[in-house]
């Protein structure tokens, strides 16, 4: 059970109650996440979503972006951000058993996204300034400058999801990532 208190679509007002419409309107609903982010903070909320919309402009796939929210979420205990980017990464195109490998940090037989993931998985799990080899290999892969920046932007983001639904506990409304290799439409929000 969630612990923060969370207004619903009926009984948001002001700035929440516009904040949850334009997300009915965007993806059909509210999301148990951003129903409690926006509870408290619409401003907070709408932070995230210029955030995320710069990520996007950054030149990283659908497929980069969902990939990497998986590591950071999976890497920070955040149950309901691996249920919802391992649901995102499917609609982005990337198989059930490419997202077990993601989370696992086990190679997925793509070059890029490896390294993509291993320069995620370095960034969230090291201290101190990024060696210079570190750098070179993701660049090596591929990725620009312009995408580094992106990747760190995507990363400050979902950090922010993860620290507050481990701290709310939210209940989660999307599939569980095992309900999506059954095929699964059925979420376990209670």
């Amino acid at each position: 059970m969630s612990r923060l208190t969370t207004a619903t679509l009926e009984t948001a007002t002001g700035a929440t109650a516009e904040v949850f419409a334009k997300l009915k309107k965007r993806v059909g609903k509210v999301p148990n996440a951003f129903a409690t982010i926006g509870t408290h903070s619409p401003d907070g909320l709408q932070a995230i979503f210029a955030v995320d919309a710069a990520v996007t402009r950054s030149e990283l796939s659908d497929a980069d972006i969902e990939t990497l929210k998986l590591v950071v979420s999976e890497l920070s205990g955040c149950d309901y951000c691996v249920a919802a980017h391992a649901l995102k990464g499917k609609f982005s195109g990337l198989s059930q058993e490419v997202i077990t490998q993601v989370r696992a940090g086990k190679p997925t037989g793509d070059a890029r996204r490896d390294a993509l993931v291993r320069f995620v998985r370095v960034l969230v799990e090291t201290r101190g300034t990024l060696s210079a080899a570190e750098l070179d290999a993701f660049r090596a892969a591929g990725y620009s400058e312009h995408q580094v920046i992106g990747v760190s932007l995507a990363i400050a983001s979902i950090t922010f999801g993860n620290l507050v639904n481990r701290i709310n506990d939210t209940v989660i409304d999307f599939p569980l990532p095992a309900q999506l290799v059954a095929g699964s439409n059925e979420s376990t929000a209670g």
